[in-house]
């Protein structure tokens, strides 16, 4: 292949590695502020997470099209094939992250001036904490095709797993305790699982890191352990009339 087409080539995958990194950096602050804004009911801090979202959106349509036009020009093979197939994959991811983000923000605006019981909002905060630092060291591993890094991250998601099962009961409880809480705590449960989502998304993110480099998927099941759906929660004894 003749020199100058070579860099051109490379030239289109730095374009796609530029835009994922823009976009991962979008992804996290808009995670980051939304819980914040979660957090001190912020309204003004949740408004500009929703308004940060189209641009994250025309970054993914930007990097979409970026491939499938260099996949159409060059019909590269092997590494430089899974190089842009994970570019489009990972984009799809962040932008997916984006919007869960988004949700989180609207949320607020939905529960503003209402009472927020703060330790149920600590342990969102904490789930949103670890959730932030996978998606930094994921996004790191993807800069540095680093698969011992992008591994790690696929086994830490249980335990944002863990803190959605927890969070999940304890709301339910307060929800059965005082019914007046019930619309404010299903905006948090809904919060919550946005959170877990994005953990979701960064494990996505670590399995096609692992594709790029390996050439092959990640074997094992993913360590899940999100129990929320089937969660049974017991009402306070003498709350029941007969």
């Amino acid at each position: 292949m003749p020199q100058h087409i070579v860099s051109a080539f490379d030239a289109e995958l730095g374009g796609l590695r530029h835009g994922i990194a823009e976009m991962g950096g979008i992804a996290e602050k808009m995670l980051a502020d939304a819980t914040r804004a979660l957090v001190r009911d912020d309204t003004v801090l949740a408004e500009s997470v929703i308004a940060a979202d189209p641009r994250l959106d025309a970054l993914q349509r930007e990097i979409e099209e970026r491939g499938i036009l260099t996949i159409a020009r060059r019909q590269p093979l092997a590494a430089d094939l899974r190089e842009i197939v994970a570019a489009l994959r990972i984009a799809g991811d962040l932008e997916r992250a984006g919007d869960l983000s988004k949700n989180t923000g609207k949320r607020v605006l939905a529960m503003s001036g209402r009472n927020h019981p703060k330790r149920v909002l600590a342990g969102v905060q904490h789930m949103s904490e670890l959730a932030l630092g996978q998606l930094k060291d994921v996004l790191d591993a993807y800069a540095a095709g680093d698969i011992k890094s992008a591994v790690g991250v696929w086994e830490r998601d249980g335990a944002i797993d863990a803190l959605n099962n927890s969070l999940f009961r304890e709301l339910l409880t307060y929800m059965m305790e005082d019914p007046r809480s019930i619309s404010f705590c299903a905006h948090l449960l809904f919060c919550a699982k946005n959170i877990e989502r994005i953990g979701d998304h960064t494990t996505n993110i670590a399995e096609t890191i692992y594709y790029l480099v390996k050439g092959e998927p990640l074997a094992g099941e993913r360590p899940k352990d999100d129990r929320s759906s089937f969660a049974v929660v017991e009402p306070p004894s003498g709350d029941i009339q007969t």
